[in-house]
């Protein structure tokens, strides 16, 4: 099936002295979300904005530089400046390490593109670092040139393709210590985390993106829709789920945990394994209260 996208990136993925000819499609789709402008009511027109300085007001752009902020002062940085240090486009990504494919933790990854081979002659190469990375369960690290600045990405295989994901770099995280300082270091008591194991044990399944909706764009494009059509949007009536119920939500933790391990069928061996084939009072009670949960995402 031909790519309707078109490639953010063409080069070579190298292994040693294999180069694999590749492009580059970005794996996520702004478009389906809905963006909202703002606009002037009285006129219909869009609102735009002008670039402004405190006491002086609306600027025009010839008089406008680039700098950056130290303290209270900026150091102006010149367009020749920013060429001069900008880097060359390089079209090649070197794997230069390779790493297990759980060592990296995902605070690390920032955004995917789908790798693809620019035409039959590199399927073969393409085909063998996809299975090499599959069969040992690695991921290559490497950097690569986009827009001038140089990122570092991570390869893996995904699917009967590639997919490459740029990552940040150290510097770019921040230290959780100013984040949970002062919060307990001690462990959980053990009876409290049995029940929290079991509950998580209840609710473990593979995980299917699809189970999950965005309910607030499908109900924003519903809204939307209506509105162009004419029609006046009819406000939904209904308690709210969320909110504050009083001083009545102060609940003991281990009542919690267990009621909802009770709401989640007990365990996932006892919320999958099929009903027993009985008569009189307790067939009945378990018929009531051994129903398989629900796996449908709400």
């Amino acid at each position: 099936m031909p790519i309707s996208a078109r490639a953010i990136w063409k080069g070579q993925l190298r292994l040693s002295l294999v180069s694999i000819p590749v492009e580059l499609y970005s794996a996520t789709d702004r478009r389906a979300r809905i963006s909202l402008r703002q606009f002037h009511e009285p006129s219909g027109e869009r609102i735009r904005y002008e670039k402004t300085v405190p006491g002086i007001g609306p600027v025009d752009t010839d008089e406008i530089i680039k700098g950056y902020e130290v303290e209270d002062e900026f150091i102006p940085v010149t367009q020749e400046e920013l060429d001069e240090i900008k880097l060359e486009s390089r079209k090649t990504v070197e794997l230069v390490q390779f790493v297990g494919a759980c060592e990296i933790d995902p605070i690390y990854f920032d955004k995917p593109y789908y790798v693809v081979p620019q035409d039959e002659l590199s399927e073969d190469a393409f085909r063998v670092l996809r299975d090499a990375l599959k069969e040992s369960e690695k991921i290559g690290i490497g950097q690569m040139t986009l827009r001038g600045r140089e990122y570092l990405v991570a390869v893996k295989n995904c699917g009967n393709g590639l997919l490459l994901e740029t990552l940040h770099y150290e510097e770019e995280i921040r230290k959780t210590d100013s984040f949970f300082a002062e919060l307990d270091s001690s462990s959980a008591e053990e009876d409290l985390l049995k029940v929290a194991r079991d509950l998580i044990a209840s609710k473990s399944e593979k995980f299917d993106a699809g189970a999950f909706k965005d309910r607030y764009s499908t109900e924003l494009r519903k809204l939307i829709d209506r509105k162009a059509k004419g029609k006046t949007p009819i406000a939904k009536g209904g308690k709210s789920s969320g909110g504050s119920t009083g001083g009545d939500n102060v609940i003991d933790l281990m009542s919690a945990l267990k009621k909802s391990l009770a709401d989640s069928g007990g365990s996932r061996k006892r919320s999958t394994k099929a009903p027993a084939k009985s008569s009189g009072k307790s067939s009945a009670k378990k018929s009531k209260s051994g129903s398989s949960p629900s796996r449908k995402a709400s």
